[in-house]
């Protein structure tokens, strides 16, 4: 039992120090990510007796209507949601990368709930596959999430904009990954592989351009402290 819990917590672990040393700047406290971190596992179970509720209804049970929206948008607008009235506002989100910090952090407080509770049910053999795929793109997901909330509070000019983005990408990434998935009966590792590359790519980069204009701004306040 104790291997099953550590092989479910570890990647959501791993993925989120990954994210958070990215941070070369003036890092989040410990205690504000992590509470990020609970609030997105909690999240699993409203979400789970939702997913139910419509399953049980016959609610939307086609593949596309299905990945799009009653697993994809749901999922990434309560990620969503709890970012933006827990986060968004507070006083520690003074700096574009730490939208990346807090939005990885609440999406692996959900992806790694969710992976224990898999395991449990269904065995530690599938724990490296989920490692990879569920836990990783959940990771990714909330870089793209945070991302966009970074950028709406402290670069771009239309910031309700960037806030719609910022659910927009992850629902949509996330609509693809689950209809892959289900669509892709033969080969899918095919297909899956190079999703997940190229999700990757893509949140490095935001990864990237978010720490370059915290190196800016850096910058700017020690010339200001030099003088």
């Amino acid at each position: 039992m104790i291997s099953l819990i550590s092989a479910g917590i570890a990647p959501g672990v791993a993925l989120l120090a990954f994210f958070y040393l990215k941070d070369r700047f003036n890092s989040e406290p410990l205690s504000m990510v992590l509470r990020s971190f609970v609030a997105g596992g909690l999240l699993v179970f409203p979400i789970m007796f939702l997913e139910y509720t419509l399953a049980i209804e016959g609610i939307g049970q086609t593949p596309f209507v299905k990945s799009f929206f009653i697993t994809g948008l749901l999922e990434e607008f309560f990620k969503w949601f709890i970012f933006l009235y827990t986060v968004y506002k507070h006083i520690y989100f003074d700096e574009h990368y730490d939208g990346i910090v807090y939005g990885a952090s609440i999406s692996l407080g959900f992806a790694t709930v969710e992976n224990l509770l898999y395991l449990i049910a269904n065995g530690i053999e599938y724990a490296f596959g989920r490692a990879i795929f569920p836990v990783s793109s959940h990771a990714l997901f909330g870089v793209i999430m945070g991302y966009y909330f970074g950028k709406s509070k402290f670069i771009h000019k239309h910031p309700k904009r960037m806030i719609a983005l910022a659910i927009f990408f992850p629902a949509v990434l996330h609509g693809l990954y689950d209809f892959l998935l289900s669509t892709v009966t033969s080969n899918w590792l095919y297909v899956m592989v190079p999703f997940m590359v190229v999700l990757w790519i893509i949140a490095l980069r935001k990864v990237k351009l978010a720490n370059q204009s915290k190196k800016l701004v850096y910058l700017d306040q020690k010339k200001e402290w030099t003088g």
